[in-house]
């Protein structure tokens, strides 16, 4: 996938991180670091909201095949993909319709918006007893605190906040669970 995605980028702007050790650190080992607060073998269907490059979706298939991965981006530039299920638009007007609304087990979406905005977005894909897992970066406690409310209101209750730093880098990272 990092030979495909440093092709593609020469002709679209998928993202200004290129060089393969960083991509490795920044896009892939991010991707999967949902491992650490979800065992992912108990996922069977997955959507990412805001896709972008593919991040965390791609990666997560290719770990883990068995899942069914939806990419949701507003750019149609970026989910021209193959044996992978893509869909263009934005979250807010597919959250409404019956067969996306409350179909996944697992919602996840990276660098997409504020929790609260984001949860707003991603909430109505999750099953009851599903999950929404946002990749926020290290210093998110306040974001997080923000977004009680709207989580919430919305139906959710956030469950577990894992920070941690992205081996390799002084990067941090925080997995904010949401039930």
């Amino acid at each position: 996938y990092y030979e495909l995605l440093v092709e593609w980028n020469k002709v679209m702007n998928l993202t200004g991180i290129t060089e393969y050790e960083e991509v490795n650190l920044k896009h892939f080992t991010d991707s999967l670091s949902i491992a650490r607060v979800k065992d992912m073998h108990q996922v069977q269907s997955v959507i990412d909201i805001g896709t972008g490059a593919g991040f965390p979706g791609i990666p997560l298939k290719i770990v883990y095949p068995e899942l069914e991965v939806v990419l949701l981006d507003s750019l149609n530039k970026r989910i021209k993909l193959e044996k992978i299920r893509t869909i263009h638009g934005r979250a807010e007007d597919f959250a409404k319709k019956k067969e996306y609304r409350e179909c996944f087990d697992l919602c996840v979406s990276r660098a997409v918006a504020n929790l609260a905005t984001l949860s707003e977005y991603c909430l109505p894909f999750v099953k009851v007893e599903g999950e929404f897992i946002s990749y926020k970066s290290g210093d998110s406690d306040e974001e997080i605190r923000d977004a009680e409310f709207a989580v919430k209101v919305l139906g959710g209750k956030i469950t577990d906040v894992d920070k941690f730093q992205l081996p390799g880098t002084d990067m941090g990272r925080s997995l904010v669970k949401i039930k």
